[in-house]
């Protein structure tokens, strides 16, 4: 192989991103059998295979070089033309990030809102846990993630954010129906807690840390909504870990008071973006990492 064919990678990374090889001919205007020829013959340049068929269709560890590869060209691209003719740029410029549930329901809104509001973009913001978004760089599907993990691979760079306080809540008849004695192992035994899916394990870890109780020893609903854990709380069911920015006005309201005062959990965030980011991108990463080092103090 001499050269990339940024064609065939133009039909792998629409074949990814429509998760279907139908969609994606659709959207390239081509046929399906062209697609799928142009997959074949990317398989063949490269002697192995780049895309796993099955549900959901993945890319395979080359494909998902070539796609983070072809994914970076298109964006500077598209920063290029803009700055070569600002006037006659007038489709929104798409910008990926990864990031995990509790950012975007507690400060990532805030800490992007400006540049929103004066700059066209289209966000394509990828939910998943802060101990995985990193991920979606290497593989094409975000320039940019929120994580908690403070290294990341070669081609990104990591810049601390700040740190999010996470406080253990309830609604006052929660406490008075489980924790009328105080909140310890016995009480914690009985009552239910609330977490994510099976990759979040924030408040397992904080409960064996500071109760001794391990998962399974108490009971835990599995809630794939911010939303869902708030109401949860303020319906008086369930008792959780929450970002402090999140449910400050509950707490200010007394609709939610803090189970423990003296073991708030402190976890840094860190941004992790392209080295070669420029234009909007570049915008994007220096102002959430400003607005966060203002805001997310710990």
């Amino acid at each position: 192989m001499k050269s990339l064919d940024y064609k065939l990678l133009q039909s792998l990374d629409a074949i990814i991103a429509e998760q279907s090889f139908d969609a994606a001919s659709k959207r390239l205007n081509i046929t399906q059998s062209a697609i799928s020829q142009r997959i074949k013959l990317l398989e063949e340049q490269c002697t192995q295979p780049v895309l796993v068929r099955g549900t959901p269709l993945k890319v395979t560890a080359l494909g998902a070089k070539l796609l983070s590869h072809y994914q970076q060209i298109m964006q500077l691209e598209c920063d290029l033309l803009t700055e070569i003719n600002p006037e006659k740029s007038t489709a929104p410029v798409p910008i990926s990030i990864a990031l995990n549930a509790d950012s975007i329901a507690s400060w990532f809104i805030p800490a992007i809102a400006e540049v929103l509001k004066v700059e066209n973009i289209e966000l394509d913001l990828h939910v998943v846990n802060e101990s995985i978004s990193h991920e979606l760089i290497k593989n094409g599907k975000a320039f940019a993630a929120i994580s908690d993990k403070p290294t990341g691979s070669p081609k990104t760079k990591v810049t601390p954010i700040g740190n999010v306080v996470y406080k253990l809540c309830a609604h006052p008849s929660f406490r008075d129906k489980y924790f009328s004695n105080g909140l310890d192992a016995k009480s914690l035994r009985l009552a239910p807690g609330i977490n994510y899916d099976h990759m979040d394990n924030m408040h397992y870890q904080f409960i064996e840390k500071h109760f001794g109780l391990s998962k399974g020893e108490y009971p835990c609903h599995r809630v794939r909504s911010t939303e869902g854990f708030v109401n949860l709380a303020l319906n008086g069911v369930a008792y959780s870990l929450f970002p402090e920015p999140q449910i400050a006005q509950y707490l200010a309201s007394g609709e939610l008071i803090d189970l423990a005062p003296k073991l708030h959990l402190n976890q840094p965030i860190y941004w992790h973006s392209w080295i070669l980011e420029q234009g909007l991108r570049k915008v994007i990463s220096e102002h959430v990492i400003s607005w966060g080092r203002k805001n997310l103090n710990g």
